[in-house]
């Protein structure tokens, strides 16, 4: 069943002692540049890093004891496989986590440290959902899609649920897209709660087949997506589609070299380690002023995990 607002109010209240209530901040040199007043929701502040906390754990308590029993899968480059294997912790559950050798590693280190075990992939999609289709067979886990999969929509659509709860007169949330697991749940919970607010994502222009998808009206899967934001490589999925095509009219592109401006202006004025995903819709923002001009933004920041080692500028 595609999740609701009632959905999104009981993962709410069910994922509630487990992650963090993340605090909306604002800056005021930022909201010089962009012309309008610009109110971020820090999940780089969640637990694990990320907003992923959310939907791992709807769908981790949503198991049942038998199921628990058996364990959760997923393959991950990265975010998700790190919420996982925190909530997979949290509830006594083994996970098991398929990653592309390549994934960062300071990604690889968080997954081991959460007690998963860690299953390398060559860093293809098909070699990602064979090597887990084998150890789905072998273990019996119940698989987590990072984003295809109506409990994470659901988790992943409390971040919204919160922002309007604090700022009640938004008038835009803006998210970032890759498979679309943020931005439907957050469609449904904005939509749910006033039809009004406009719904925004930034999409990276090397990985644009979210935007290619809503002009095509179907799934325009990612051939070889190239951009620094390695968290929006993934295409749209068959449940996260439907959501964003009924309630998104605007996918906003921008540049590498613009996400890396806008990740370093957090990084400058607020003080804030952002990962080049998370800085995605800023850039739209500041590429776009006009569009928001004298409207109240709400933009969710999406995750902080970035290797600090290797930082773009």
């Amino acid at each position: 069943m595609e999740p609701t607002l009632q959905t999104i109010r009981e993962a709410a209240e069910r994922i509630n002692a487990f992650i963090h209530h993340t605090p909306v901040l604002m800056s005021r040199s930022i909201n010089q540049k962009a012309g309008t007043a610009v109110f971020f929701k820090c999940e780089n502040f969640q637990k694990a890093g990320a907003f992923k906390m959310r939907g791992a754990a709807n769908a981790v308590l949503s198991l049942t004891e038998e199921e628990r029993q058996r364990g959760v899968a997923t393959h991950s480059s990265g975010n998700h496989g790190q919420a996982l294997a925190k909530a997979a912790q949290h509830v006594g559950a083994k996970a098991y986590i398929v990653m592309p050798e390549t994934a960062p590693e300071v990604k690889k280190k968080a997954v081991a440290e959460y007690g998963a075990e860690i299953i390398f992939c060559k860093p293809t999609l098909e070699a990602r959902e064979s090597t887990l289709s084998r150890v789905i067979k072998a273990t019996g886990a119940s698989f987590i899609h990072p984003y295809n999969d109506d409990r994470v929509i659901a988790g992943q659509g409390t971040a919204a649920l919160e922002f309007l709860q604090e700022i009640v007169d938004l008038e835009v949330v803006m998210t970032p897209v890759g498979g679309g697991g943020l931005l439907s749940g957050t469609a449904i919970a904005v939509k749910g709660l006033s039809s009004a607010v406009e719904i925004i994502a930034g999409e990276p222009e090397g990985a644009d087949d979210a935007w290619r998808s809503l002009q095509e009206g179907k799934i325009v899967p990612s051939a070889s997506p190239h951009t620094i934001a390695d968290g929006l490589l993934t295409s749209l999925g068959s449940k996260t589609f439907p959501v964003i095509q009924r309630n998104i009219k605007t996918i906003l592109t921008v540049s590498d070299q613009e996400i890396v401006q806008a990740m370093r202006l957090i990084w400058e004025r607020m003080k804030m380690v952002v990962e080049p995903s998370a800085a995605v819709p800023l850039a739209a923002l500041l590429k776009n002023k006009t569009h928001f001009e004298g409207k109240k933004v709400g933009i969710i920041i999406s995750g902080g995990n970035v290797d600090l080692g290797k930082l773009p500028f």
